[in-house]
């Protein structure tokens, strides 16, 4: 009892290890993956009290108050809706016991310590978390050019008159092409899964 609580004074506690592929399904975040859709995780870290676990699809975090308490408060952040920044590695000093990650996800910032015998592995983490947040910023430019060229298209469209055509008729038109488009490029500029990455810096 006092050395856990001594632990969690010091922040010991906090200092995750990476779950090896084998023991993914012994965890608590493994029963909230959406396995039947085609999630799959690719990377897990468990702290005494938290788990990490990061899908082709989104970062499920199992958040315990502390290492004492049983009690925990499931949160999800899928990439198509809570975008990746900000990602950071401060890397083991010569006495140091571990290796820290911080990124932004959403609005919500994260900073995880791992031991710093899985160094390697959080090199690849970081990797991978640095080409979506990449990936991103490079999607919303091209969606915000996307629409940009939507809205300019839409108004020389609209000088254009016809005898044949009604504005109603022109109006219901440009409207349906406007929202096939803007369905089209969002379908194609906000990525809802990431397997290609993971595949490429963590299962090499």
């Amino acid at each position: 009892m006092f050395k856990k609580m001594a632990a969690d004074a010091l922040g010991l506690s906090d200092i995750g290890v990476v779950v090896p592929k084998a023991d993914f399904d012994k965890t608590e975040a493994d029963d909230f993956v959406m396995h039947e859709s085609g999630e799959v995780i690719y990377f897990l870290i468990k702290t005494k009290s938290d788990e990490y676990c990061f899908t082709n699809k989104a970062l499920i975090h199992v958040d315990g108050q502390n290492a004492m308490s049983k009690k925990r408060m499931l949160r999800r952040y899928d990439y198509a809706y809570h975008p990746i920044t900000n990602v950071a590695l401060e890397t083991a000093g010569t006495i140091d016991l571990d290796v820290e990650i911080k990124f932004t996800i959403g609005d919500v910032p994260l900073s995880i310590d791992i031991h710093k015998k899985f160094a390697t592995d959080i090199k690849d983490l970081y990797k991978v978390l640095h080409a979506i947040s990449i990936e991103g910023k490079e999607n919303e430019k091209k969606f915000d050019i996307a629409q940009a060229s939507l809205s300019y298209a839409a108004q020389s469209i609209g000088r254009i008159s016809s005898q044949d055509v009604t504005p109603a008729e022109s109006f219901e038109a440009i409207t349906r092409f406007s929202t096939d488009w803007m369905i089209e490029q969002k379908d194609k500029y906000v990525r809802k899964d990431f397997s290609d990455l993971f595949d490429l810096y963590i299962n090499k």
